[in-house]
């Protein structure tokens, strides 16, 4: 799969995840401080699922209506770089199909999934 790394995402999850054969583009190695838009516009030109710790994209997304071809929210504060890394790659691993098209929250012990009609994933 195809990704952008948000620069508030963990570096550990951009390393464990191409790790696994996944390109990443991660913008704090490109280009730290890009607005919001420009992420968004990048995930888009890239046909990549957008990957971010910020939950200003919801508002993006859900209030602006700006198009996505996936957005995946990572709310897991509290826990290790490395266990952040693990739960991430477990739900792309296992939820790789629902991503696309979706904006995918996951939080410790729960992985839900919003879609036109609502799905959990």
């Amino acid at each position: 799969m195809n990704f952008v790394a948000d620069e508030s995402v963990d570096s550990s999850i951009v390393l464990r995840l191409r790790g696994q054969g996944h390109r990443v583009w991660y913008v704090a190695e490109m280009d730290p401080g890009l607005f919001d838009d420009a992420v968004l516009a990048l995930a888009n030109r890239e046909e990549a699922l957008l990957l971010t710790s910020d939950k200003d994209f919801g508002e993006l997304v859900f209030r602006q209506r700006r198009f996505t071809g996936g957005i995946v929210l990572v709310r897991l504060a509290g826990l290790s770089s490395e266990r952040k890394a693990e739960t991430v790659a477990a739900v792309v691993d296992q939820h790789a199909s629902e991503l696309a098209q979706g904006f995918t929250v996951i939080s410790p012990g729960l992985c839900r999934t919003r879609r036109l009609l609502s799905q959990d994933c």
